[in-house]
């Protein structure tokens, strides 16, 4: 048995919630003073254990914290609070699943024992480690193929959990093996008194009715039944239920998926709220590399409270425990700082996406949204268990910046420089990019739509729009296509829409192009919001002639107010440009022309009118790169030559302010004004910049405005943070 040396005290990040405590109701007299001990415990806070990749490094154990379940912060500054060397045969630890034991203070976590870049058929062990304390832990390695003769031809050991057995007084491990060419099948088997060891031959636990792999276990007990979920193959992939009222037999599956998403998912976890008001169900959505949260009293029926959930860390499956004050404080006591403490602001009106901490200069930065009075303003920060925050209540920010004092129980106080300030950048709550925008005539306002972003690898399956009648508060209109559910023909890589406006026999019709599985469809609504309904065919999937290299993306539609004629235009690597047929769902015959105006030209292309010539933007570089940027081009027609001027750069990164990767825009004209504003996307502020590559799909929306010299060439316009004051319309 190994003695872990846990990784000494940094700093204290964003968590996410994942676990939970497996204290079985008992049965028998005997179960209920075995755990009455346990019962009495006061719960106050959450301890989130997880690891967050499939690189070796990031496959390890971390811990986040919470006091309500839905807000979490990464302790050691989301770094391993164990070596996985130490207590691996591979290097490396997976899907850590921690449990209080029936004397309510002694802790076991069970962990797979892999490294996926060995592979997925790699692995025949897991590790067993307790603690009597969170803080330090005992461990020891199970190699199930050298331990129980008969597994000659197992290939994987996955995501073991551990749960007290009342009935027999003893701790049941259970988790998911694959041998040969057979599904995974969930096996059990019991904890020797020390754990460190198993005692029984492994059993199966669970018969799949359809014969399908079954994986991701995780026993929840209520109301005097078992409930295993776990993630299911057959009919489908998803996470389903079995119930039964023992242990170790007699499950009978509830025949429905039970994770509301459409996406891939997988290392459920639930675990019971503290204050009694139900149960989170959480899962990784390992596709998008994020986490969907959702509530259930019932542990049947479940409602998605993303919205609610915040965390500075991206975790894969993990679980999340209740613990105590007490425990809490320890916590924080060695794996926690002041500098962390006070980066949990829950104000409404707060961009909490956006919010940046100067460590050097102890210096906070909230950016609030419009109309938020600074003058009485309580950024509502939370403090950890063991941490205190003063001041407390509303502040004076409109004054100028507070000074904020941090204490951590036991160490010296740390003070801070707060300031709160307005930004409208950016517009949109979240993560969006490759924003489209329009003025509608219809209904008298603004309409953005974007890509959604946020999403590892731009993996995002829907479209949403957002409505405006001031260019600076957005309203949320929700989804408008769903690839897996509305478009026949694509279901991944939604990216990069356009729209456009156009009265057909005397009614307004709005034709939706964008970007699925690198082709073009066109989808048509009645209304900006939809419903939008595909044609059930791509509009574009093949390059155009003498072009060989590059994606159909990035559409872009435009009316020529000379003619009324509209033209779509496309591409990546090239640009090309075509005549819409009046029908607008289908392209002339003829009129496709490659109009790539430089070497440069990367992506992104977006056509307007004004006095009398034909503007073509475009952005260079790659979305990845802090250095995405527009340019732009005149010409005399839709598809004529277009001319480059001497200075063209539109927008470009300002590293001073924080703001890079600015590019993929459109232009907006407000109705009856020679007035206009750059609509584009930028990494995520502050944290775009540190990402590396991930920056390129955890963008953000911003409007800045756009001014034009006397001969018609546009100046270059500056990226900002505070953005655009709002627009009226009702001077036109």
């Amino acid at each position: 048995m190994k003695k872990v040396n846990l990784f000494a005290s940094a700093a204290l990040c964003v968590v996410l919630a994942a676990c939970s405590q497996r204290v079985g109701t008992a049965t028998t007299q005997k179960a209920e003073s075995t755990v009455s001990e346990a019962a009495k415990q006061n719960y106050s806070a959450y301890l989130f254990t997880y690891f967050t990749g499939n690189n070796k490094s990031e496959e390890a154990i971390r811990f986040a914290i919470s006091t309500d379940g839905y807000n979490y912060r990464a302790l050691n500054d989301n770094k391993p609070v164990i070596n996985s060397a130490d207590i691996s045969s591979t290097g490396g630890v997976r899907d850590p699943h921690i449990l209080r034991g029936a004397d309510g203070k002694t802790f076991y976590m069970v962990v797979t024992d892999m490294v996926s870049a060995n592979g997925w058929t790699s692995n025949r062990a897991m590790v067993l480690l307790k603690s009597t304390d969170l803080l330090n832990w005992t461990s020891s390695i199970v190699n199930i193929q050298e331990r129980f003769p008969g597994n000659e031809d197992l290939l994987r050991v996955w995501a073991p959990q551990t749960i007290y057995d009342p009935a027999v007084g003893k701790y049941m491990l259970y988790w998911s093996m694959k041998h040969g060419d057979a599904a995974d099948i969930i096996y059990y088997a019991y904890a020797n008194a020390d754990f460190t060891d198993l005692e029984t031959e492994p059993k199966q636990l669970f018969y799949n009715p359809a014969g399908g792999a079954s994986i991701d276990g995780d026993i929840i007990f209520k109301d005097g039944l078992y409930h295993l979920f776990f993630k299911t193959e057959d009919a489908g992939s998803g996470l389903k239920v079995a119930v039964s009222d023992k242990l170790t037999e007699g499950y009978v599956l509830r025949d429905k998926f039970v994770q509301q998403t459409k996406d891939p998912v997988e290392g459920s976890g639930v675990f019971k709220l503290n204050n009694g008001e139900g149960y989170i169900l959480m899962y990784d959505v390992y596709t998008k590399g994020k986490y969907q949260f959702t509530k259930t009293q019932d542990l049947e029926n479940f409602e998605v409270i993303d919205q609610a959930i915040s965390m500075n860390f991206h975790p894969r499956h993990g679980t999340v425990l209740p613990i105590t004050a007490a425990e809490a404080e320890a916590l924080v006591q060695k794996w926690g700082s002041a500098d962390d403490a006070l980066q949990m602001p829950q104000a409404k009106g707060i961009k909490k996406i956006n919010v940046a901490y100067d460590s050097a200069a102890k210096a906070l930065n909230l950016p609030v949204k419009s109309g938020t009075n600074l003058a009485a303003f309580d950024p509502e920060f939370t403090a950890l268990p063991g941490v205190s925050i003063s001041p407390k209540g509303a502040q004076n920010f409109a004054a100028g910046p507070v000074t904020y004092t941090v204490q951590l129980k036991g160490r010296e106080p740390q003070t801070y420089t707060v300031t709160a300030k307005q930004a409208n950048n950016a517009v949109l709550d979240g993560y969006y990019a490759d924003p489209d925008i329009i003025y509608a005539e219809k209904t008298g306002k603004f309409y953005i739509y974007p890509t959604s972003d946020g999403f590892t690898g731009w993996s995002g399956n829907y479209f949403k729009t957002f409505s405006s009648d001031n260019l600076v508060d957005w309203k949320d209109e929700g989804v408008i296509l769903d690839l897996p559910k509305d478009v026949s023909w694509a279901d991944r890589n939604a990216w990069a829409p356009c729209i456009i406006e156009k009265k057909v026999n005397g009614a307004y019709k709005y034709f939706y192009y964008f970007t699925a599985a690198q082709k073009i469809g066109v989808a048509v609504a009645d209304h900006p919001t939809g419903p939008f309904v595909d044609s059930g065919k791509p509009l574009l999937d093949k390059f155009p002639e003498g072009v060989t290299r590059g994606q159909q993306i990035d559409p872009d539609v435009f009316t020529d107010p000379k003619t009324g004629k509209s033209y779509l235009y496309w591409g990546n690597g090239y640009m090309a440009g075509a005549e819409l047929n009046d029908d607008m769902v289908s392209l002339k015959p003829g009129t496709t022309k490659v109009m790539t105006p430089v070497k440069s030209y990367n992506e992104g292309t977006h056509v307007f009118f004004r006095n009398g010539k034909y503007y073509f933007m475009w952005s260079e570089n790659d979305t990845r790169d802090e250095n995405y940027q527009v340019r732009y081009g005149t010409a005399t027609s839709p598809l004529g030559k277009i001319t480059l001027p001497q200075n063209n750069l539109v927008i470009v990164k300002d590293k001073e302010a924080g703001i890079y990767g600015t590019g993929h825009h459109s232009v907006i004209q407000i109705p009856g004004k020679d007035e206009w504003y750059i609509v584009y996307h930028r990494f995520n502020y502050p944290k775009g910049i540190t990402m590396g590559e991930s920056a390129g799909y955890n963008r953000e929306v911003c409007i800045d405005k756009m001014e034009f010299n006397p001969d018609g060439s546009i100046k270059q316009a500056t990226p900002t943070h505070a953005g655009i004051k709002p627009v009226s319309l009702n001077n036109q």
